[in-house]
C-alpha cells in the first residue's frame, strides 16, 4: 500500500489541509469578534526583516512553547503573581490574556513603528494602574523597572531557548546576542531596567532574581489555569497538552522543582519529537 505524506498530497487536498490548519491557528491568536487579523509584516518597524527577532518570532510552535514556559517562570515572582491575581480576569479569560501577549509581540516585531509605539504606550498606561500590596505587606507596582526587567528577561530567554531547541539548534552565539540586544529596545521602551543585551547578561540577571522567587497556593492555581486546555476540540487540546509538556521541559530544573512539575527522563524524547513534528506541519501549512 502506497504511503501518503504531506509532501505527496495533490495540490487540491494539500491546499484544503493547509487552509484548515492556518485558519485554526489564525483564529487561536486573533480575536475575530474584535476584528483582529494577523499583523502585516512592514519594513518600517522597530527591527526590519534582517533582524534576528523577525526570524525567531516567526515560528508558531516555538513561540507557543516559549510563551507558556515564560509565563511559568514569570509567576514565580510574587509581585508578578500579585499583579495577575489582583488585576486580571485570568480565571475566565486566560486564553485572552495569552492572545493579547502574542499580539503585542507580533506588533512590536513586525508592525510599523507607529503601531509598535502605540501598543507599547498602551501597555505602559495599563501598568501605571496596576499595583497593590503583597501578602507580606510589601507594596508592588507593575511599572517597577526591576519587575519589568524580570518579565522581559524570562520571556526573551524562553522564546530563544524554544527556537534553538525546535528550529535552529546550531544558532551562533553572535545571533543569540543580537536577539537579546534587539529585544532590549522594546524592554527599555516599556521602562524595564536593568536590561541585558547578550546571553551572558541574561543568565546573570536571572540568577540575581532567584532569591526573590516563591511558590504558594496562588501560584499553583495560576499555573494550573495556564496549563489547562483552552478548547474542547480534542485535536487542538492534544496539541496544547503536548505544547504544555514541551514548555515544562524547557524550564530550568530549579523552576520545574519550584512548580512541582514532572519531566520524566524517558518521556522527553517523545515530547521533543512530537513537538518537532507539530512544528514541521505548521511550517508546511504556512509556507
Amino acid at each position: 500500500m502506497k504511503r501518503t505524506s504531506l509532501r505527496t498530497l495533490q495540490p487540491g487536498p494539500a491546499r484544503s489541509i493547509k487552509h484548515a490548519i492556518t485558519g485554526r491557528v489564525i483564529a487561536l491568536f486573533n480575536d475575530r469578534a474584535r476584528g483582529e487579523a494577523p499583523v502585516a509584516r512592514r519594513l518600517d518597524g522597530i527591527f526590519g526583516p534582517t533582524a534576528v527577532a523577525w526570524r525567531v518570532h516567526g515560528d508558531v510552535t516555538s513561540m507557543m512553547v516559549g510563551g507558556i514556559s515564560s509565563l511559568l517562570l514569570q509567576m514565580l515572582h510574587p509581585a508578578v503573581l500579585a499583579g495577575v491575581w489582583d488585576h486580571s480576569n485570568f480565571r475566565t479569560d486566560m486564553h485572552g490574556r495569552l492572545r493579547r501577549t502574542a499580539r503585542f509581540i507580533a506588533l512590536t516585531t513586525y508592525g510599523g513603528r507607529e503601531e509598535a509605539e502605540a501598543v507599547i504606550a498602551r501597555v505602559c498606561r495599563i501598568h501605571d494602574r496596576v499595583g497593590g500590596t503583597l501578602l507580606d505587606g510589601t507594596p508592588y507596582a507593575a511599572n517597577d523597572p526591576a519587575l519589568l526587567a524580570w518579565v522581559h528577561v524570562t520571556e526573551a530567554a524562553s522564546f530563544l531557548n524554544a527556537w534553538r531547541r525546535y528550529v535552529e539548534p546550531g544558532m551562533s552565539i553572535a545571533d543569540q546576542d543580537r536577539y537579546f540586544a534587539e529585544m532590549a529596545q522594546v524592554a527599555r521602551a516599556l521602562g524595564a531596567a536593568p536590561v541585558p543585551s547578550d546571553r551572558a547578561g541574561v543568565r546573570r540577571l536571572i540568577e540575581t532574581y532567584r532569591p526573590q522567587l516563591r511558590t504558594d497556593a496562588r501560584t499553583r492555581e495560576v499555573r494550573d489555569l495556564v496549563l489547562k486546555a483552552a478548547t474542547a476540540d480534542l485535536l487542538a487540546a492534544g496539541v496544547q497538552a503536548l505544547g504544555n509538556q514541551a514548555a515544562i521541559d524547557l524550564l530550568p530544573d530549579w523552576a520545574r522543582r519550584m512548580h512541582g512539575l514532572a519531566n520524566p527522563l524517558l518521556a522527553r524524547p517523545l515530547v521533543r519529537a512530537g513537538t518537532l513534528g507539530v512544528a514541521q506541519v505548521l511550517r508546511w501549512a504556512f509556507r
